[in-house]
């Protein structure tokens, strides 16, 4: 399957939560998803060094990594370690709304740029092999959407682009912060549409307050792709378990919840011997029973347990008991 068909459902980056931990848990429940990483600036990777942090698992493909930046040829050397390292993507944030990246001039600030995001893009793409893409706002500020987005998409399109995720919000630099952006700006999923009627060759994925899976289906009547953020973290069975199916048409799940569990085990037990900490993994597993008996349970069992100096794998199981025992009640 191409790149591009994966991308008709992907797990958005999100800062702090998807990690390459939580990459494999999601990668246990839905095979065809697109993942992303968390956003890597491209200063910390050519200037910094910092190449660790694009270590990823196989068995997280196909993956994508987000870079942060707004210097093309340090994107265009950023992206080579990228490519280098072998993920399927490559994209360029324009849409983060925080502090620290409008002070370093990447981010949802780069749609008043335009003309510097075209030129990020093209040197990225020129520099090596791998799909660039673009995660973008609808605007920001002041700006108007109707006349800001299409130019956007026109530039980026001309510079080589061919797949753009659109946050279906403004982004507020000025009076919002970075967690009042993902809620008080108004959706507007209509104008993604328009986009992708204006630009039928672009490759359009709709990215904001999807909660699930069937709220976001009939978008792809039109659209191309799906992205979910912050559903597929807290809800991630309900959001991703049937992706396969309905999204890819692929055969439906045939795992259970339980048997998640146990696939992330071996992978956690790697993780411990390589002298990581359990907690690092199963915090992004608390949401697994969301919604089911004895999720308390396993909130509470892996919260309050994983910490400890001694956790492994027997706490995890301890607290799979322990939904079992409330759902058999």
């Amino acid at each position: 399957m191409q790149i591009n068909q994966h991308a008709r459902l992907s797990c958005a980056p999100m800062m702090d939560w998807t990690d390459r931990h939580c990459r494999v848990f999601h990668r246990a429940i839905t095979r065809h998803a697109l993942l992303y990483t968390e956003m890597v600036t491209a200063p910390a990777l050519v200037r910094g060094g910092a190449v660790h942090l694009l270590d990823f698992s196989p068995v997280e493909h196909p993956v994508a990594v987000q870079l942060g930046g707004s210097e093309p040829d340090e994107l265009a050397d950023a992206a080579r370690l990228c490519a280098e390292r072998g993920y399927d993507e490559i994209n360029l944030n324009v849409g983060c709304p925080s502090d620290r990246v409008q002070s370093g001039c990447f981010g949802a600030v780069l749609m008043e740029r335009p003309a510097l995001v075209a030129d990020c893009v093209k040197a990225m793409i020129e520099a090596q092999p791998v799909e660039v893409t673009v995660k973008c706002r609808l605007g920001v500020d002041d700006q108007d959407p109707e006349t800001v987005l299409p130019d956007f998409l026109s530039r980026v399109r001309d510079a080589g682009v061919t797949r753009v995720a659109i946050h279906a919000r403004k982004a507020w630099l000025q009076g919002l912060s970075p967690k009042e952006n993902r809620d008080v700006p108004p959706l507007d999923y209509d104008i993604v549409h328009r986009m992708k009627e204006a630009f039928p060759d672009l490759h359009i994925s709709l990215n904001g307050g999807l909660e699930t899976l069937e709220a976001g289906l009939p978008h792809l009547e039109t659209l191309d792709g799906l992205m979910y953020g912050r559903a597929a973290y807290h809800q991630p069975w309900d959001v991703l378990a049937d992706v396969d199916e309905l999204v890819f048409g692929d055969a439906p799940q045939t795992k259970t919840r339980a048997d998640v569990v146990h696939d992330m085990l071996p992978y956690i037990e790697a993780h411990l011997d390589a002298g990581g900490k359990l907690a690092q993994v199963t915090r992004h597993m608390l949401g697994l029973f969301a919604g089911q008996p004895g999720a308390r349970g396993w909130r509470r069992i892996l919260s309050e347990g994983a910490h400890k100096p001694d956790a492994g794998p027997a706490l995890v199981l301890q607290a799979l008991e322990a939904v079992q025992m409330a759902q058999a009640a």
